[in-house]
């Protein structure tokens, strides 16, 4: 095959012709502001008695295109857009921290100087590659160091040369949202004619992935926790309430209906670079949760030992005084970082790499392991939507609990008697074990279709869904079973064929 024939004429652009006589042109669109990659525009044009005439023309037209893109309506940059977002936006202290984190970190140095309307989703899309690549945009330069503090310092063994860590996909994410938002606020504002984020490739949000701990591991935490006995109960509380720390530390003894066996949650503290303040809870709203006996004396023994506590100081125990406070009238709260610290020093000294959070995942996971329907664990856990959140998270271990039960049934259920004719009746023997399958390239039963369609039927049994619940879009169930699409949509029609769901076209899918 003899090499493209190249033709020159103008002096912007280019013509190839290609082997098949089909012309190509080809006109230089400037380079990447992210990567620094050079871009080019082509077109082609099919054989034919004019083709070159009309090459000429593509190659006058593509010029005037790209340099009219190249013309923004303002000549704000992202800083300032940004800047100016953060001022209007309406969002807690705690998550304007974060963004601001996140624009300062990642989004300002690599595209802060760009004006706003030269961003299009070609770019965003080097950015979201340049943070799945690495988190400091080293860009493959050589002879960096990570070093072990930001502050001057003399460089020791723990300063070692630059590794590259991708930004979490939770972070990319994140930043997606912010620069979306913003930009559809400039759209609003006139500022451009439309929203770049539109189209560039949304990255992927980080797939729910909850780690509780064992129950082994969970007694050993427990055990060597209760050395402090105020600790002790912190996260006791934590494993058998499922409250989230800021919660805990919230949490006062005017709260604790020791009567009628009830905590409220109304508050939780907050905690943005050192600074502290009580909030509401994440969700807004206020919830009770029932707590057990020995749990409810607990409580009640720690209630007993600040009273005498702060009477032997000559001063009275407040009622709003709070439960888990570093001082004896209760007057202020525990540090949530501090809390979290703690735990983790605790969890390392025992081997394990376990964060406090994941004790409010071992306390849902357990209890639907218990067989607890999922909409009082979400009660419990606060989360909104009559379960969904919960539902999204703890799939797995509904299915799991459904296995539970089966063993559980079948090992309660009486033992089957020798086959003996009475009566006349007839006589039935039981059958032989089935020998074991040969290993098959895919297995039916096992098919992923079919694993899906068996969680949810696991989900109904234990009532997380119930008559009238709107199944999980097939793109949720596809991305939460690593699918595809057409995979969970055969999950959902075989549960319609059975009759336990109905579909109808244009809307969800829905419990019978």
């Amino acid at each position: 095959m003899s090499p493209p024939k190249q033709t020159t004429g103008r002096r912007r652009g280019e013509i190839v012709e290609l082997p098949s006589g089909t012309l190509q042109v080809r006109v230089f669109a400037g380079s990447d502001p992210v990567s620094g990659k050079r871009h080019y525009v082509t077109e082609t044009v099919p054989d034919g008695p004019k083709a070159r005439a009309e090459a000429e023309k593509v190659r006058t037209r593509l010029p005037s295109h790209i340099d009219a893109d190249r013309q923004p309506r303002t000549s704000a940059t992202v800083t300032q857009l940004v800047e100016r977002y953060l001022e209007v936006i309406d969002v807690e202290v705690a998550t304007r921290a974060g963004y601001e984190s996140l624009i300062r970190t990642h989004i300002l140095p690599l595209l802060g100087d760009l004006p706003v309307g030269r961003v299009r989703g070609e770019v965003l899309d080097s950015f979201y590659a340049q943070l799945r690549a690495c988190r400091i945009h080293c860009r493959g330069a050589r002879g960096l160091v990570d070093h072990r503090t930001r502050v001057p310092h003399a460089c020791d063994r723990r300063c070692r040369p630059h590794r590259c860590r991708p930004l979490g996909p939770s972070g990319v994410r994140q930043a997606h949202v912010i620069l979306n938002s913003a930009f559809a606020h400039a759209v609003r504002w006139e500022w451009i004619g439309t929203n770049p984020c539109a189209k560039a490739v949304a990255p992927r949000a980080a797939k729910p992935k909850p780690q509780p701990p064992s129950a082994a591991q969970a007694a050993r935490i427990s055990s060597e926790a209760w050395k402090d006995p105020v600790w002790g109960l912190f996260v006791w509380l934590a494993m058998t309430s499922g409250a989230r720390r800021g919660e805990l530390c919230a949490l006062r003894w005017e709260r604790i209906d020791f009567a009628a066996a009830v905590v409220t949650i109304r508050t939780s503290i907050a905690e943005v670079n050192g600074q502290n303040w009580e909030k509401d809870t994440k969700d807004h709203q206020q919830r009770r949760i029932v707590l057990d006996a020995q749990t409810l004396g607990l409580l009640r023994a720690l209630l007993v030992v600040r009273a005498r506590e702060t009477e032997a100081l000559g001063i009275e125990l407040p009622e709003d005084g709070f439960v888990f406070s570093p001082d004896p009238d209760g007057s202020s709260w525990p540090k949530p970082a501090t809390m979290t610290r703690r735990f983790t020093r605790m969890c390392a000294a025992l081997g394990y790499d376990i964060h406090l959070h994941q004790l409010r995942h071992y306390s849902a996971t357990e209890l639907i392991a218990g067989g607890v329907d999922v909409r009082t664990v979400a009660g419990r856990l606060g989360h909104g939507g009559g379960g969904v959140t919960t539902l999204r998270y703890y799939t797995a271990w509904v299915a799991e609990a459904d296995q539970r039960a089966s063993r559980a049934l079948a090992d309660r259920v009486p033992q089957l008697p020798s086959p003996v004719a009475q009566h006349g009746a007839p006589v039935l023997e039981l059958p032989a074990p089935a020998p074991a399958p040969a290993p098959a390239a895919e297995d039916e039963d096992s098919a992923p279709y079919r694993r899906i369609a068996s969680d949810l039927r696991g989900a109904l049994r234990i009532g997380a869904l119930r008559a009238g619940d709107l199944l999980p879009t097939v793109k949720e169930l596809a991305d939460r079973y690593e699918v595809s699409v057409a995979t969970a949509h055969r999950a959902v029609a075989l549960l319609a064929e059975s009759g336990k769901v109905e579909v109808s076209r244009g809307r969800r899918a829905a419990v019978t």
